[in-house]
């Protein structure tokens, strides 16, 4: 596959061929140790099963990854943000903040300068303009302390960010090939020391799909384990074919879990409220909810209380444990229903009617949203279990690991440091 480097990055509109990997200018900054390409310095690959379960891990088709737990450490579950949707635990991995920090604060936002934002825009043109993401990813702070970084696909990785680009990159796109994915982050280790990424993420995305289709415990989430478990191991050969086993860190995560739904289980919005003069920025499970100027009281009062297994908040009383009120794109009241429940209403059923399967978005406390960590190499302990923490904390981990400075973050390496190997 070709590369190329030192050139400025096309514009989010140009045509860019699949094959095409760019490298960005680096702002320069000497790291803290570990000087570039140095031959014994360590290097990670963050990988991302999207929306595997903690407890996926226990099931038979999940074999390569119970050897890497094995030989590395697991926590019994990784706690997501809140949110528990993809986009906002995706950046909150790599940057260290919860999502009123960082501002993206779910799959699909309004901003009044910046118009919608949502998961669905495959053409990836809004979500690439660099205001939408706050904070510093940790490809961006290998790349300021002159480190490589390389993404395979991770929200926030389709644009510039802070003014800087990953070293080498590839745009979103589903249809790539679980192995040329695979392929490629084996090249991008295999290269001399003074171009090989020190830091580079992989995005797979099988298990999620097949858990909101078809729901956690069916016999399709299964095969999706044992698809991306398979890429797991022909990835974790590749490292060791090549030598690379020694100074390669492979930390597998989730964004969040997955609970099961019904069509018993729905809230209809549309029963307690005349939503014509609100925007709904997102539905289900939780509703974002941005109501005409003055209406904000009038529409907590009529929703409050309302039903049993769905909980209305002003966004100045949102739980602190939430992290989820200092940003102004999130709406002046958010709802959200209790697990295995969905919010919508009558006329949207009507048009698409509601089948069993499987979402996420709940609070983080709920067991179900648990997501996995699983990590094996030269920095991580051995055949070891932790306690749950928060993703908030993995970019102090992975800067650690890197040797780099972190950005300031919300996270804590001494939340995380029982994970590390013991010198």
């Amino acid at each position: 596959m070709p590369m190329q480097r030192n050139r400025p990055r096309p514009s989010a509109r140009s045509p860019i061929a699949l094959a095409l990997l760019v490298t960005a200018c680096a702002s320069p900054a000497p790291p803290q140790s570990a000087r570039p390409g140095a031959p014994d310095s360590q290097a990670i690959v963050l990988i991302s099963l999207d929306g595997f379960r903690y407890d996926y891990l226990d099931r038979p088709a999940a074999a390569n990854l119970q050897a890497l737990a094995a030989r590395g450490v697991r926590a019994r579950w990784m706690v997501p943000v809140f949110p528990t949707k993809t986009f906002p635990n995706h950046y909150s991995q790599v940057t260290g903040l919860y999502a009123e920090h960082h501002g993206v604060i779910s799959n699909t936002m309004w901003d009044p300068a910046l118009g919608w934002f949502s998961l669905a825009d495959t053409s990836a043109v809004s979500r690439a303009n660099p205001r939408w993401w706050g904070g510093e990813p940790l490809w961006v702070t290998a790349v300021r302390q002159e480190r490589k970084s390389a993404t395979f696909f991770w929200p926030g990785s389709d644009g510039q960010i802070a003014g800087t680009w990953p070293t080498y990159w590839r745009r979103y796109d589903s249809r790539v090939s679980t192995a040329e994915r695979v392929t490629q982050v084996l090249a991008w280790l295999s290269l001399p020391p003074d171009s090989a990424p020190v830091f580079i993420t992989l995005y797979l995305s099988d298990v999620d799909h097949e858990g909101h289709d078809f729901g956690p415990d069916a016999p399709q989430t299964d095969s999706a384990i044992a698809r991306v478990d398979s890429a797991v191991g022909a990835l974790l050969r590749g490292i060791g074919s090549r030598g690379l086993a020694g100074r390669v860190n492979v930390i597998v995560v989730a964004d969040h879990g997955m609970a099961a739904t019904s069509p018993e289980r729905l809230i209809y919005l549309d029963d307690y409220v005349d939503l014509s003069g609100i925007t709904v920025v997102d539905w289900s499970p939780v509703a974002l909810l941005a109501p005409k100027a003055g209406t904000t009281e009038a529409l907590y009062r009529a929703l409050a209380g309302k039903h049993p297994h769905l909980t209305v908040y002003r966004r100045a009383e949102i739980p602190e444990r939430l992290h989820y009120r200092a940003h102004p794109r999130i709406p002046p009241v958010v709802a959200v229903a209790d697990e295995g429940w969905e919010i919508t209403t009558r006329a949207r059923v009507a048009r698409r009617p509601f089948r069993a399967g499987g979402t996420h978005g709940y609070d983080p406390a709920v067991r179900s949203m648990g997501a996995l960590f699983v990590a094996a190499g030269p920095a991580f302990a051995q055949g070891k279990v932790v306690e749950p923490f928060q993703n908030v904390h993995l970019y102090e981990l992975m800067a650690h690991v890197l040797g780099l400075r972190p950005a300031p973050n919300d996270g804590s390496l001494d939340s995380v440091r029982v994970v590390l190997r013991r010198n």
